[in-house]
């Protein structure tokens, strides 16, 4: 394709999805309203309003936390202002819809039903704070995945809003994602039509890396690319997929590159070993690629275009790659979230096909009149 034939860098996006946008709560006290009184008086005797919960997977001061033109002069959490994003990302990419997942701390309270109070807390301010104020945006359902009943009433509560369109959990719990007291989140995710987000992050209850405890923000960064390996190949071999054939799961910020490799491997040693796994009665890429989809941000190939090529060669597959800034992390430069030399088809796919067909709630009238339960 001749220069003169691409589309603008910016223009190539609009209409699209970005499907990981992070909206950051500001603090405890913008949930305070939504939760009842006993809760209100939890979070004053345990301190919590003194706590800033956001994950630290993404510490403030790391420098890709946010980038430094997206960085708020207040000094305030990156992604806690509609207008910054509005400014940066939404009126500038001019995406058709824009998926918030929210990375808060309230998932992951040891107590359960301190984690529930959160969630639902969190969930209403999403609706109130950023879904009623812009008509492109969407979200993720925050659930205390750690009490499946909790998660599911959170879930089927928050199922009547058609604007709340993925369940959202994190890379790294306690478990695997594929062990079965957690097939009532996939059942009620297929009963709903609901993609389950898999977001990067982890509880911290147990080391993030195999091998135990890292020292640096680095080691942990680097190493959630495995975890998502682990919890793919969890969900495939546990029978996940086979139980619920309309589930589709969404790998967001994994990066890219161990695709390929962990592909031939679990490929091959399926063939040797599938015995045990009789419920898996196809191979693992045919799976994922009926099941799985990835966001491209981060890009993890120093040569983007290539590597995304390659991995639809690999992987025999245009379909499973979703467009996403990530903002306000700091994954590209300027405005080429994605790579300027993508072929237009391909673009068009990521942009705009794939997360459609993914996400079938963006196909439906939603209002911003639309209300979950008390």
């Amino acid at each position: 394709m001749d220069d003169t034939d691409r589309p603008a860098p910016l223009s190539r996006f609009a209409g699209g999805v970005d499907c990981d946008l992070h909206p950051a709560v500001p603090g405890m006290d913008v949930l305070l309203p939504y939760l009842d009184d006993y809760w209100r008086e939890m979070v004053a005797v345990r301190a919590l309003d003194r706590l800033n919960l956001s994950l630290t997977s993404y510490p403030k001061g790391a420098p890709i936390t946010c980038r430094l033109d997206w960085r708020l002069a207040d000094g305030s959490w990156p992604g806690a202002s509609l207008e910054a994003m509005r400014r940066h990302v939404l009126d500038r990419y001019r995406p058709g819809f824009g998926i918030l997942n929210p990375l808060y701390g309230g998932t992951l309270m040891h107590s359960e039903d301190m984690a529930a109070a959160l969630c639902r807390a969190t969930n209403e301010w999403i609706r109130d704070a950023w879904l009623n104020q812009d008509f492109r945006l969407r979200a993720s359902i925050v659930i205390p995945a750690h009490n499946t009943v909790l998660a599911v009433e959170e879930i089927e509560r928050c199922a009547g809003d058609p604007r709340f369109i993925q369940i959202l959990m994190l890379v790294s719990g306690e478990v695997t994602l594929g062990r079965r007291h957690l097939w009532p989140i996939y059942a009620a995710a297929e009963r709903l039509g609901l993609p389950v987000g898999i977001h990067a992050g982890s509880s911290y209850r147990s080391a993030p890396t195999s091998v135990g405890w890292p020292s640096y923000f680095v080691e942990d960064y680097i190493s959630q690319s495995a975890a998502f390996e682990q919890q793919l190949q969890s969900l495939i071999a546990e029978g996940v997929f086979a139980k619920f054939p309309g589930l589709r799961v969404v790998m967001i910020e994994s990066g890219l590159t161990w695709l390929s490799g962990y592909i031939w491997r679990a490929d091959k040693t399926w063939k040797g070993v599938r015995a045990e796994v009789p419920w898996v009665t196809r191979l693992p890429s045919a799976i994922l690629r009926d099941h799985v989809r990835f966001t491209v941000q981060p890009v993890d190939d120093p040569d983007a275009a290539k590597g995304i090529g390659r991995l639809v060669e690999h992987l025999g597959s245009d379909e499973l790659f979703l467009f996403s800034t990530d903002y306000p992390h700091w994954q590209y430069e300027g405005d080429d979230a994605l790579p300027p030399d993508l072929s237009e088809a391909l673009l068009r796919k990521i942009v705009h096909d794939n997360p459609l067909a993914t996400y079938p709630r963006l196909l439906k009238p939603a209002t911003a009149a639309a209300e979950m339960p008390a």
